[in-house]
C-alpha cells in the first residue's frame, strides 16, 4: 500500500472485549473513532472484540490499520496484538512482547531495575496464596505499613488494596488473587503522585507531566474516571530537576520495555526528588478525562491530531498491510 496521505487509510477501532475495563475501553474506542473522523480519516469502523463474528468482520474489512483501544486482559497483554500479527494488519501501540511485559508488573520491575529505574520493594505471590498470621507479620516486617496489594497483571486499579494493618493482608491478597494468577505486594512510597506520557517509536519524547491529586487513599478506578479537572494538575508541581528526571525515566522505561507509539508511566516522587516507578501503561486511556490526551493538549496537540499521530506511528512501526 503506497499512500502519502494517512487519512486515506481505512481504520478499524478495536475496543470492548472481556476484561474488567470493557466499559472504559468502549468509551475510549468511541472517542478515538470520533477524533479520527475529525482528523480527516474517511473510513473509520468500530468493532467490539467480544462480538461472536469479530474475527470474520476484521478479516473481511480489508483494513489498512487497526487502532487498538482495548485495556486490560486480552487487549493490553499481547493477545490482540498477536492476532493482528497473524492477520498482517498494522496496529497502534506496542507489539506482543512489550505489551505482555508491560502488563506483568513483576516482570516489568525486573526490566526497570536493569535500566536503572528506581522501583518499590515488593514480594510476588501466587494468586491462590493463603496468608496466615506468620506470613502477614513477615510481609509487614519486610515492607512496612501501609502496603499495596495488587494483581500482577491487571489494570485500572481493579483488585488493588491499600493495607494499613497486618490483619488486612489475607483478604487483600485473596481479592487481588481473584483477578489473576499472581499477586504483587509492595511497600507504599510516600510523595507526589505523577503520570508521564511518552509518544513516539525510535525517538520517543515525554509530554507534560500530570500531577495526580485524588483526595483518596490512592488513584483508584472510581477517581480515574471522574472529570480530569478534579484530579489533574498540569504541569506537575515539582522542582525542575525532579521534573526533568521523571521525564527522562519515563522515556527510559518506554525504551526498556520496547514500547511503540505511546506509553504512560506512573511514578511517586519522594521528598528527596527521586521518582519511583509504579507501572507503565502500554495503551493509555483515551477518554476525555484520560491522562494522555489531557497532557497532550497542554503541549498543543489536540485529540484528533494525537490520534492521527498514533496511526502514523503504527504504520512506521509495524509496516503496511501485505
Amino acid at each position: 500500500m503506497e499512500k502519502t496521505d494517512v487519512t486515506q487509510c481505512s481504520v478499524v477501532v478495536l475496543a470492548g472485549g472481556w476484561s474488567d475495563e470493557r466499559e472504559i475501553s468502549l468509551q475510549s474506542g468511541r472517542a478515538c473513532q470520533k477524533a479520527l473522523g475529525q482528523a480527516g480519516f474517511e473510513k473509520v469502523d468500530f468493532l467490539d472484540v467480544a462480538e461472536p463474528d469479530f474475527v470474520k468482520k476484521l478479516a473481511d474489512g480489508n483494513y489498512d490499520v487497526a487502532f487498538v483501544a482495548m485495556h486490560g486482559r486480552y487487549g493490553e497483554d499481547g493477545c490482540i496484538q498477536g492476532l493482528l500479527e497473524i492477520m498482517h494488519i498494522p496496529y497502534t501501540f506496542s507489539g506482543v512482547l512489550a505489551s505482555a511485559t508491560g502488563t506483568e508488573k513483576e516482570v516489568a520491575k525486573s526490566i526497570y531495575r536493569s535500566a536503572g529505574i528506581p522501583v518499590p520493594e515488593g514480594v510476588d505471590l501466587k494468586g491462590d496464596t493463603q496468608v496466615d498470621d506468620k506470613m502477614a507479620a513477615e510481609l509487614v516486617n519486610k515492607l512496612g505499613l501501609p502496603i499495596f496489594v495488587k494483581p500482577a497483571a491487571n489494570g485500572s486499579s481493579f483488585g488493588v488494596s491499600r493495607v494499613t494493618s497486618a490483619d488486612e493482608l489475607a483478604a487483600a491478597v485473596a481479592k487481588a488473587g481473584s483477578e489473576g494468577d499472581r499477586v504483587l505486594v509492595e511497600s507504599c512510597i510516600e510523595g507526589t503522585e505523577i503520570s508521564v506520557p511518552v509518544i513516539g517509536n525510535d525517538n520517543p519524547h515525554a509530554l507534560p507531566i500530570i500531577e495526580v491529586v485524588t483526595g483518596a487513599d490512592f488513584y483508584d478506578s472510581k477517581v480515574k474516571y471522574e472529570p480530569s479537572a478534579l484530579h489533574h494538575v498540569i504541569p506537575a508541581r515539582l522542582p525542575e530537576a525532579a521534573y526533568a528526571k521523571a521525564q527522562e525515566l519515563a522515556v527510559r522505561a518506554h525504551k526498556a520495555l520496547g514500547c511503540l507509539g505511546a506509553s504512560r508511566s506512573d511514578f511517586i516522587v519522594k521528598s528527596d526528588g527521586t521518582p519511583v516507578i509504579l507501572e507503565t501503561n502500554t495503551i493509555p486511556g483515551m477518554t476525555e478525562s484520560s491522562l494522555m490526551p489531557d497532557s497532550a493538549r497542554h503541549e498543543g496537540i489536540e485529540f484528533p491530531e494525537l490520534c492521527r499521530k498514533f496511526v502514523e506511528y503504527a504504520l512506521e512501526a509495524h509496516g503496511t498491510k501485505e
